[in-house]
């Protein structure tokens, strides 16, 4: 078995490695702020220093898909930088994601890292891409798909776009409304990251109030 010298590690790239490596350099104190990928032996460390525009997009996405869920009497529950792990196969890190519907409360308090082998996965995953793109559109959308997600979502940060997709059965394809938020429209979210160009959040959650009621 090969070994890694995370003090000589490249970061935001995939690279290859066993599991075991894998753990290890994860759990150096220097990668505690990382987030981490693992698909088909391979391992993404992602140490860029998270940015005005990427947090406030992350912001306002999640503000949104609550505040949709609470009018419409959607059963849900939201995690920020959760970790899902199926052991020596898979691991992910997305930006946001949410349990929605019959398996809202499927992970109970008191969990760490989330065990794809005891528990389901993630409804919905999302992933803001400023620097990223191209690998969200890759790696980490084959990733969501070998988990079973049943819809992934990228914001492009610098397009002021959100690339929304379905996932069945080991494949995805592009959507304009949501199925897991029913009657939610991709369009009205894109809108409403248009808007937080202009004016501030506050205002920003104004208007998604009335358009959602």
């Amino acid at each position: 078995m090969s070994s890694i010298s995370s003090t000589q590690l490249p970061t935001d790239t995939w690279i290859t490695t066993t599991w075991d490596d894998y753990l290890r350099v994860i759990e150096d104190p220097a990668y505690e702020k990382a987030k981490s990928y693992y698909y088909k032996g391979q391992m993404r460390i992602e140490m860029s220093p998270v940015g005005n525009d990427h947090s406030r997009d992350h912001s306002i996405v999640i503000y949104a898909i609550h505040l949709f869920a609470g009018i419409k009497g959607i059963d849900l529950n939201g995690h920020d930088n959760c970790t899902y792990r199926k052991t020596g196969v898979n691991e992910a890190q997305p930006d946001v994601s949410f349990y929605i519907g019959a398996t809202a409360d499927a992970v109970p308090w008191g969990t760490g890292i989330v065990d794809l082998d005891q528990y389901p996965p993630p409804t919905l995953v999302i992933e803001v891409a400023n620097t990223s793109l191209l690998d969200d559109k890759g790696n980490k959308r084959l990733l969501y798909e070998e988990l079973g997600v049943s819809e992934y979502w990228i914001i492009d940060v610098q397009k002021v776009e959100v690339l929304a997709f379905a996932v069945e059965n080991n494949g995805s394809w592009r959507i304009r409304q949501s199925q897991v938020l029913p009657g939610l429209d991709i369009s009205l979210l894109e809108e409403a990251f248009q808007r937080t160009r202009q004016m501030n959040h506050g205002k920003v959650s104004a208007w998604l109030l009335t358009q959602f009621q």
